[in-house]
């Protein structure tokens, strides 16, 4: 890759840009950068407008950097720059998160749960959480009602968490042609959820 570095004042900001950033979102982008640096390059064209990596050129300014990782990629036409600026705002937000790769790394951190774009006292209570119904089984081999309750809670709190902001990049489904049969979806069951007691393996119903 053509990546080189770059004074950020010879950048420019595309007239049009797909994602507005918060200013919650720039915070969290900086203790990014202040964790790890710069750790993707900003993408620009042959006249340095910049195609992704507004967010963080924004933040690498409030920073007050003075120059940047860029890629620089020429040849493009109007229309690939237009689709890469679509596509590169887009793919990211159709991926889904991992829940159970997601608590066994909160796990194994412990304590160091200082993660740009999470909210660390929210991470210490689902840690605080899991740790709780542990030593519950270990002790006593069972859940009563309001410690079955405070579990519930908690996943509410976490899943709310992890889903934030996903309406935001959601689309309308598209209405049905005119004419076209419509389809009935079934609703889905629930999925229960479960622990397992480390005494007797017997499966305690959330």
């Amino acid at each position: 890759m053509n990546v080189r570095k770059m004074p950020l004042s010879s950048l420019q900001r595309p007239e049009r840009n797909v994602r507005m950033h918060t200013e919650k979102q720039l915070r969290e982008f900086e203790r990014s950068v202040t964790m790890f640096g710069q750790i993707r390059p900003i993408v620009v064209d042959e006249n340095r407008v910049i195609l992704a990596g507004n967010g963080l050129y924004e933040t690498l300014l409030r920073m007050g950097r003075e120059e940047a990782d860029v890629l620089l990629m020429e040849g493009l036409t109007e229309n690939q720059k237009k689709k890469l600026m679509l596509a590169d705002n887009k793919i990211f937000g159709l991926g889904v998160d991992n829940l159970d790769s997601f608590d066994a790394f909160l796990v194994e951190l412990k304590d160091d749960l200082d993660i740009p774009g999470f909210d660390e006292d929210l991470l210490r209570s689902m840690v605080a959480q899991a740790g709780e119904v542990t030593e519950t089984l270990k002790e006593y081999g069972t859940l009563d009602e309001s410690e079955i309750e405070d579990i519930k809670a908690a996943k509410k709190r976490k899943d709310l968490y992890m889903t934030e902001g996903m309406e935001e990049n959601s689309e309308e489904p598209e209405a049905p042609a005119a004419g076209a049969a419509q389809q009935t979806v079934e609703p889905k069951e629930p999925v229960r959820q479960y622990v397992v007691c480390p005494n007797c393996g017997e499966k305690i119903w959330l």
